[in-house]
């Protein structure tokens, strides 16, 4: 009996050590390697003018840089193009004349023009400064691009080059006072003296001269210790719209980087923490013709003194704070063709309100065209945000302009008629609108929408004034269809639950021919059959519909275990039809069910694709809702999929690992085993631009930062916790941890280990990195699942 007894815990000990085996022929070095093992997809699709060739980017042999590739539309046959042809090629970007025979556009800073009649690429500027917002003019002979702080033109016809605006550093110069005193004293002189006399005469005979004979230069603009921030010109040139940025100074983070080459330590700078000042601007109209300045004045925006919402919950708050002039941020405007109407969108600081407004150029005052607020946050699919800029507004002609607005509470597409002052909504429904293109005759929208359902993404068509939505493509996944010039053709670059995204060929037509142009992935990638994870809905304790990803093990596996993913990025969708932004998870997500477990990944509160109720769902409380979902999916898995509720574990990186330690600190009857992959430990030490709009700030709303951040919650911790880091992350930055690390040594907590990444940031770059923490991911789950 005594020998038996001896010899037990090493029996225990080779059946932990053969449970922790992986028994997937799946390896832990082929799937964290990433695209070098599934093969890298092709990328930033363009078309040549003549409609006849696609041009797209493709790392086809694994080098160390993306190639330049071309697909004959007719063959379907594709060949690399050779650096000499690229050289020589139109960029993909730029602005085109009227008639679309020329295109301007930026190479190495200078600006070049092609001619498509005459196949002919001509260089305009050879300066090494660098240049942006380049565009033909409303003449087509003239070529507008901003250099340094100034808006330049460039006429065909002279060849000569005019600065429009003379924006400057420095102050403007104090106009001299002259006393009482001096001004007799230097009469005096002038009367007691005739040499001072004809001095002052000769003085002001060159001057006149001189204003006579030279040309007169523009008045300088100074800047008066700020920035240049935006400056665009209108099409006929005669006006300029800019704005001027007020620096707050640094208030970034030192963040230290450990194995750097010098063998030192080397500290550099991160972002800033949210609440910390944020630059101010102030916008202008100027006249080019009268050399004047207006202030585009915006303190009368509708209800830009309102007091947040959230200052309810604070009734002793300082009455100082209530009904101020809130700060805002104007975007650069969009021009009309033709007449200069000049529209812009304005945002307010804390992002609860976004106005578009049509600016008076001859005055610098402005009409209020529409106001969208929101108690949470502006956002959704085409709506900037004031501090993530895009290009949400477009003019369909002269007097029309399209927008996005989610007031439905999806992000839809409407018009506004400057003259009629008519706003029509020309797409409705439980859907989002993702991109919008107008067609060349002025007929169609063309617009990339999940109307389908939630998990696809189509390519559609619909009338100018509305309508039946029509799918151009067909296949169930993810397309991101670019219209070829002549509007015959899409190439779509194409992806589905198990296959990366490939290049297609489609005639622009609801059930065309789909071709295949590229394959991509590698021969040891398609040796494996990958799953396509079922997408699923269970119910959440409120009554929503919660969307979901999931894996099941064969009927011939132990079905009782579970692994909960949380997908990072908060705003972001995971559970749907197309090729993961986490291919990796997605193919540990099959290691794991070949080991038996059962894996859910979950399109939580506030993730992407399901309108503004669901976006907004975290507003001042993240780890509410979003968590509690994660709760819900766990009991779907007991009851629905047979799942032990003793054998349920949950990981995540970033959003995903700040909840995975929500939950096991708020949930440790849930979950028995979790792991925080670079997690925001307390969300008053992460950037401003994306915690401001769901928390506010951590001085004026400091409940919805206590009851949001893990750190606050350490004490619940019971389960078993692995949390893993990048040290030199510089977005969720290393104190992070650190700080959590000390509140769990304080608490006198044992159950939780550390992993560090010594050269890693907030995304692995290094294979070893990523096995290395996979892993030990895999570890915990075998021994504590």
């Amino acid at each position: 009996m005594k020998k038996i007894y001896l010899m037990l815990p090493l029996l225990l000990g080779a059946i932990i050590s053969l449970a922790q085996e992986n028994q997937s022929v799946l390896t832990f070095d082929e799937i964290m390697s990433g695209e070098d093992y599934i093969g890298k997809s092709p990328t930033k699709a363009f078309w040549a003018k003549d409609s006849k060739t696609i041009y797209f980017y493709w790392n086809k042999e694994n080098n160390a840089f993306e190639s330049l590739y071309k697909v004959d539309i007719k063959s379907k046959q594709y060949s690399k193009v050779t650096p000499e042809e690229e050289k020589h090629l139109p960029s993909a970007y730029g602005s085109w004349n009227s008639d679309q025979t020329k295109k301007v556009y930026i190479k190495n800073h200078n600006l070049f023009v092609y001619d498509f009649k005459k196949g002919v690429q001509k260089q305009i500027t050879n300066t090494l400064e660098s240049k942006s917002n380049v565009k033909f003019l409303d003449d087509n002979a003239k070529i507008a691009y901003k250099q340094g702080n100034n808006i330049f033109i460039w006429d065909e016809k002279t060849g000569i080059t005019n600065q429009v605006t003379n924006i400057v550093r420095g102050n403007a110069p104090k106009t001299p006072t002259t006393s009482p005193q001096n001004a007799f004293l230097e009469e005096q002189q002038k009367e007691l003296f005739e040499i001072v006399r004809r001095r002052e005469e000769r003085k002001e005979a060159r001057e006149q001269h001189n204003e006579l004979t030279s040309i007169k230069s523009k008045e300088k603009i100074y800047l008066n210790g700020q920035y240049l921030s935006d400056i665009v010109v209108s099409n006929d040139a005669n006006y300029a719209v800019f704005s001027l940025g007020k620096s707050v100074g640094n208030h970034a983070t030192e963040m230290p980087v450990w194995v750097e080459g010098t063998g030192y330590v080397k500290m550099q700078n991160a972002r800033p923490k949210v609440g910390s000042p944020e630059n101010t601007f102030k916008n202008f109209v100027y006249d080019v013709n009268k050399d004047t300045v207006y202030t585009i004045d915006l303190s009368q925006l509708s209800g830009i003194q309102d007091t947040p919402k959230y200052f309810e919950n604070y009734p002793e708050r300082d009455s100082s704070l209530l009904n101020q002039t809130r700060k805002v941020v104007m975007h650069p405007p969009h021009f009309s063709p033709q007449n200069n109407y000049a529209i812009a969108d304005v945002r307010a600081y804390d992002n609860k309100d976004r106005w578009l407004i049509q600016i008076n150029l001859q005055d610098g005052s402005f009409e209020e065209i529409d106001r969208q607020h929101d108690d949470a946050w502006i956002g959704g699919p085409g709506i900037s945000g004031w501090n993530f800029w895009i290009e949400p507004i477009g003019w369909i002609n002269e007097n029309t302009l399209w927008y996005q607005s989610e007031k439905t509470g999806y992000s839809h597409l409407y018009t506004y008629n400057v003259e009629t002052k008519e706003t029509k909504a020309i797409t409705s429904g439980n859907f989002e609108i993702h991109k919008t293109e107008v067609s060349k005759d002025k007929k169609y929208f063309y617009l990339t929408s999940n109307k389908e359902n939630s998990s696809e993404v189509h390519f559609y068509k619909v009338g100018i004034n509305g309508g039946e939505m029509i799918k151009i493509t067909e296949a169930v996944g993810h397309h991101n269809s670019t219209l070829s010039p002549d509007e015959k053709y899409i190439a779509d670059i194409y992806s589905y639950s198990n296959k990366p995204e490939e290049l297609y060929i489609q005639a622009n037509k609801p059930n065309a021919e789909w071709v295949k142009v590229t394959k991509s992935t590698t021969e040891a990638f398609d040796q494996y059959e990958w799953r396509v994870p079922n997408v699923v809905t269970f119910k959440a304790k409120d009554g929503k519909d919660v969307h979901a990803r999931l894996y099941k093990p064969e009927a011939n596996k132990d079905q009782h275990k579970a692994v909960i993913f949380v997908h990072g990025a908060g705003y972001l969708q995971n559970a749907h039809n197309w090729w993961s932004v986490y291919y990796r998870e997605y193919m540990f997500h099959n290691m794991l069910v070949d080991n038996g477990y059962t894996v859910l990944d979950i399109d939580y509160r506030a993730s992407a694709g399901y309108g503004r109720e669901w976006r907004t769902g975290i507003y001042r409380h993240m780890g509410g809702l979003d968590l509690s979902d994660h709760v819900d999916g766990a009991k779907y898995l007991v009851e629905q999929q047979g799942v032990d509720q003793n054998r349920i574990g949950i990981y995540g990186g970033s959003y995903g690992g700040f909840i995975t330690l929500m939950a096991m600190f708020n949930e440790s009857e849930t979950f028995k085993a979790g792991a925080a992959i670079r997690s925001v430990t307390d969300w008053a030490h992460y950037n401003h631009p994306y915690t401001s709009n769901i928390l506010n700030t951590p001085a004026l709303d400091p409940e919805a930062f206590k009851r949001s951040s893990p750190i606050y919650f350490a004490e619940g911790l019971k389960g078993d916790l692995l949390i893993l880091h990048g040290m030199v992350d510089d977005n969720v930055q290393f104190q992070d941890v650190v700080r959590l690390s000390q509140r769990l040594i304080e608490l006198k907590k044992e159950n939780w280990n550390m992993a560090l990444y010594p050269i890693e940031p907030h995304g692995f770059k290094e294979t070893t990195s990523w096995i290395d923490e996979y892993k030990r991911i895999f570890n915990l789950f075998q021994e504590k699942l």
